[in-house]
Order: C-alpha cells, then sequence, then structure tokens
C-alpha cells in the first residue's frame, strides 16, 4: 500500500497523519473542503483533492487509486462555529439562537451543518459506503474512547449532543462492511492542534509529554492521548496485517522508551 487518503487532513490529528505518512514514504491525497487552507499547510507535497463527507457524489473521484483511507474526520463534541450553525443576522438574535441550539434539540437538528450525528456519523457512513465499491484495501477509523461506556462519567457528559452515539454507528457500519478496517479509540487528546504550522514544522512535531504509549481492547482504558501518537499509530498499522479487524484504545501512560516498539504493542493486543 503506497497511496493513502486522509480526510479531516486539516484538522488537529490529520495533519500530523499527513506529516507521518509523508515521512515513512507514502503518497498522501488529503481529502478536504477548503483547498486553500490545505496548500497553505502542505504545499505541493500532498495531492489534495476538494469533497465533501456530507456528499458521497464528490467521494468517487477522491478515493481513485486509493490503497487505503485514514479517517481522521469529526467535529466538536460541543456545539461551536464547526457545527456551521444557519444563524439569523441580528447580534441579540444569534445570541438567543445559541441558546436554542444548546437547549432545543430539534431547533438544533435543523439549524446545524456539521452536527457530531452528520460529521461523525453520517459523514463517515457515506465515506464507508463509498469505500465498498472501490479498490481501497484498509480503512483506518479515528473513533474514541468510551463508545461502550456512554453512560459512564465522564463518556456521559461527553456525549451529551450526541458525538460518542455517531461514533458507534460509524463503528458499526465499517464492522459490517466489506473493508478490512481498524478501528482506533484515543483518549482526550493533547498536544496541538498543529493548526498554524506548515508542513516541516509537522513532520519534526513530537510529544509534549513524556509518557509512553498504552494499547488496550475492551474500551476499558482511562486517559489522554496526544494527537501525533494518534496519528503514528494510524500510518503504522498498515504496515502490520495483526491489525486488520481490530479494534483498540490507546492513551499516554507511563514512561515513554526512546521508540516505540509498535509491533510489540500490536502484538499484545491481538
Amino acid at each position: 500500500m503506497q497511496r493513502i487518503l486522509v480526510t479531516g487532513a486539516t484538522g488537529g490529528v490529520g495533519q500530523l497523519a499527513v506529516a507521518y505518512a509523508l515521512g515513512q514514504g507514502y503518497e498522501v491525497r488529503a481529502l478536504t473542503r477548503n483547498v486553500v487552507k490545505a496548500r497553505s499547510l502542505f504545499g505541493d507535497r500532498v495531492d489534495l483533492v476538494q469533497a465533501d463527507l456530507r456528499s458521497p457524489d464528490t467521494l468517487t473521484a477522491a478515493l481513485d487509486r486509493i490503497d487505503a483511507i485514514l479517517c481522521c474526520s469529526g467535529t466538536t463534541a460541543f456545539p461551536s462555529d464547526k457545527w456551521q450553525v444557519d444563524l439569523p443576522a441580528q447580534p441579540l438574535e444569534q445570541f438567543l439562537a445559541w441558546g436554542r441550539i444548546f437547549l432545543d434539540t430539534d431547533y438544533r437538528q435543523r439549524h446545524t451543518k456539521n452536527s457530531p450525528e452528520i460529521a461523525d456519523g453520517q459523514g463517515v457512513q457515506n465515506l464507508i459506503e463509498v469505500a465498498k465499491k472501490s479498490a481501497v484495501q484498509r480503512f483506518v477509523l479515528v473513533s474514541s474512547l468510551g463508545v461502550e461506556r456512554k453512560e459512564e462519567f465522564p463518556f456521559s457528559l461527553l456525549n451529551t449532543y450526541g458525538v460518542l452515539d455517531a461514533k458507534t454507528a460509524a463503528e458499526a457500519a465499517l464492522r459490517g462492511s466489506s473493508c478490512r478496517y481498524t478501528i482506533i479509540r484515543p483518549g482526550r487528546l493533547i498536544d496541538g492542534p498543529y493548526t498554524s504550522y506548515d508542513l516541516n514544522t509537522l513532520i519534526k512535531a513530537s510529544t509534549g509529554g513524556k509518557q509512553g504509549v498504552v494499547l488496550g481492547v475492551g474500551d476499558r482504558l482511562l486517559g489522554q492521548t496526544s494527537r501525533k501518537d494518534v496519528a503514528a499509530v494510524c500510518v503504522e498499522c498498515l504496515q502490520h496485517p495483526v491489525t486488520e479487524q481490530q479494534t483498540f484504545e490507546i492513551i499516554n501512560q507511563g514512561p515513554r522508551p526512546p521508540a516505540i516498539e509498535w509491533s510489540q504493542l500490536f502484538a499484545a493486543i491481538t
């Protein structure tokens, strides 16, 4: 596998996944809604394709001649500008509208274009459907800790606006598909996002902490995860067949060794 498509390529994990993949010698195509922003980050080293997970008809061409997908896309767990809220023109009306977005489910569904249900749920499922009909060999999905513990604190709070419900639906769609998949569940993301960095800086980025990498299965871990390590594990698993048809969690914990031995970590969970 040499050609990788990264979705969410201008996001915190996506940027680092692009940089890590380039450093490992892969050819990278970045799926983005904002080509200008992506070009400012990646220059000419990345093949850019303008597409939208919410519009399935834009995805077929994006997957042409792609061997593997790293799906790093998603939105914020709580209402924000990233939800693309339809707001009235007047400031007072905008303030009231935001109140309804937080409190009124029906209003929220009618006036947001990129909520978790849409971005983390339906958008990812659209990508899976198109991938099933393509020559893609691997589909790596970044999900989240807590999808199996949505009723427990702190995940019940995180799921207030349905982000874990949406990720659960995306995971189920991927497992039920014909795709060879790997599902990665990080904890609360730390380090970055590196939204103002250029590609050279991204390639040199390191984790802000000194903790090692811990993998687990069964959604029992609790902790935080460096975006750099999430990006790394997305790319590394492509070279390890034992990660196919696997779902696992990743957090940072314990002392960090001089180098992360991914083969040993993967073997321990499979």
